[in-house]
């Protein structure tokens, strides 16, 4: 029998979720996952260590057979068959009933990079979702505006991203260690919900973020196929999308798939995390891996080309989804000039992915769902996805993958300035229990501070020069910081804005990288 210890304070209806039937259940995932859980992560250092000395990745030579031999993941079930508009989102009252009002097919329900694991976060985002899944939830503003599920448009399918792997959560113990966050968000939200969804001819769908091997995805399938068994639920039931937003997922593709397949639903192309990737596993491999400023690599990028390129022709070859990357733009009424030309970015980009082959893609507003809607229907037609388009003719190297040095662009002091403001912001926002924070017209979350930081850090270690011919160190980096905090005092509160700049100094400046900005960030939270 598995100790249980609730440490988290009590929070509006937890005990609705944190029941000892619930308890118990996600006793049973830690008791029989979470040891190959921390196997995997220590597994994870060991081949960045050697990734980062010999600037060298490639696909695994032992999984050769999986690559070469015929097989394909399970056909989608009717609710996930048409994703060509999904919107992204924490689990916040407000943004469930807006995100399944939205008109997109599908809302990720976000308990990962635009959540913070505040513990009241934690348990209210699994309320918000069991109430949204029964239909039954709304919301009246303390203004007095009142909020419900719309009558007249169609509901986007849930899709919910537990934590990563690597995070803990401090609010549960189970036989005196602290639970892992990935197991409980998944845990709380398929105990409580499966029966329900399927009900409503549904199911319990999920994001995966951060993995890192086919041996993570592995995990993940045995973990779903266990939960399956304890309930009495059919196999399959559980379908997945993977996030491809590591550097070595991209060359294990194929494997994840082949690990998650009767379970399996797609993979998604990232960004951010995806370039934070790269910085981590080659930040000390020279100047071939210095990327330019953040804003300037976008997914025309060679080498970000050459991924979402396979990443597309992966998931067709399998009779996968492939879904693309965020539009995180927010509509400024204010200033309608600034709109015009973001609108037009985004539709540029929404227009490639079409016609690139994906299935779907992002939206982090819901004034952006009908443009990516527009662009898609474009070329899906009356035809829910691009399945049938197998791109036989894409055939990407290790070489091609790992191309940074082809990416044009060079790095800026308005790229140091601008990477120094948005983490900070981003940090006290994070810090202040808001993991989705509008900044500078664009929705972000922790991939954006990890991005910023990440690339400090590697400027920093390689002495990168800017435009105007100053070289990036450790001095001009704090310089810049005082600068930001002086701007940034009048509008933030002075205790939140001082630990964020310190928060950002030391993930951006420490001899040794942070994996994550959020492991530390998550001691600072009271």
């Amino acid at each position: 029998m598995v100790e249980v210890r609730v440490l988290g304070d009590s929070v509006e209806r937890g005990d609705e979720i944190l029941t000892p039937e619930a308890l118990d259940f996600l006793g049973g995932l830690h008791a029989g996952f979470a040891a190959r859980r921390d196997e995997l992560l220590a597994a994870r250092s060991a081949r960045r260590d050697e990734a980062r000395t010999t600037g060298r990745l490639d696909f695994l030579p032992e999984t050769r057979e999986v690559r070469e031999s015929e097989w394909q993941v399970a056909e989608a079930p009717p609710a996930l068959r048409d994703r060509r508009v999904e919107i992204t989102g924490p689990t916040d009252r407000k943004m469930t009933i807006n995100a399944l009002n939205s008109g997109a097919k599908v809302w990720l329900a976000d308990l990962e990079d635009a959540n913070t694991p505040h513990w009241a976060n934690v348990v209210s985002g699994q309320v918000n979702l069991y109430d949204a899944v029964r239909k039954t939830v709304e919301l009246t503003s303390p203004e007095g505006k009142h909020y419900t599920l719309r009558d007249d448009v169609e509901h986007a399918t849930i899709v919910v991203r537990p934590r990563g792997w690597h995070l803990d959560e401090r609010g549960l113990e189970f036989d005196g260690r602290q639970a892992v966050g990935a197991l409980v968000d998944f845990g709380l939200y398929f105990f409580h919900n499966v029966r329900a969804l399927l009900a409503g001819d549904k199911g319990p769908y999920f994001y995966l973020p951060k993995m890192e091997s086919h041996l993570e995805a592995r995990l993940w399938n045995e973990v779903f196929t266990h939960a399956e068994q304890q309930l009495g639920i059919a196999h399959g039931t559980i379908r997945a999308t993977v996030l491809i937003e590591t550097i070595p997922a991209a060359f294990e593709m194929e494997e994840i798939l082949y690990e998650l397949r009767e379970h399996a639903s797609g993979l998604n192309a990232g960004r951010w995390d995806y370039l934070f990737s790269v910085i981590k596993y080659f930040r000390d491999a020279g100047e071939k891996f210095v990327l330019p400023d953040r804003n300037s690599v976008t997914m025309t990028a060679p080498f970000m080309r050459a991924y979402t390129e396979l990443l597309v022709r992966t998931c067709h070859k399998r009779g996968a989804f492939a879904i693309g990357g965020m539009a995180a733009f927010i509509p400024n009424r204010k200033d309608p000039e600034v709109t015009e030309k973001a609108i037009a970015k985004v539709r540029e980009d929404k227009s490639r992915e079409a016609g690139d082959g994906f299935d779907g893609s992002w939206v982090a507003h819901p004034g952006m769902v009908d443009l990516c809607k527009e662009e898609f229907d474009k070329v899906l037609g009356d035809q829910p996805n691009q399945l049938g388009r197998t791109r036989d003719e894409v055939s990407v190297t290790a070489d091609q993958l790992l191309d940074v040095a082809s990416t044009p662009g060079s790095a800026t002091v308005a790229g140091l300035r601008g990477a120094v403001d948005v983490g900070v912001r981003y940090i006290a926002s994070w810090l202040g229990g808001n993991g989705a924070a509008g900044i500078h017209n664009m929705m972000e979350d922790a991939a954006t501070a990890e991005i910023s930081r990440s690339q400090i850090w590697q400027w920093v270690r390689n002495g990168t020069t800017l435009d105007d011919g100053s070289t990036v160190t450790r001095d001009l980096v704090r310089a810049t910081l005082a600068q930001v905090r002086e701007e940034l005092a009048p509008v933030l509160p002075a205790e939140q804005l001082d630990t964020a700049v310190e928060l950002f100094e030391q993930v951006a400046l420490a001899e040794e990288f942070a994996d994550f900005l959020t492991l530390p960030a998550y001691e600072r939270i009271r």
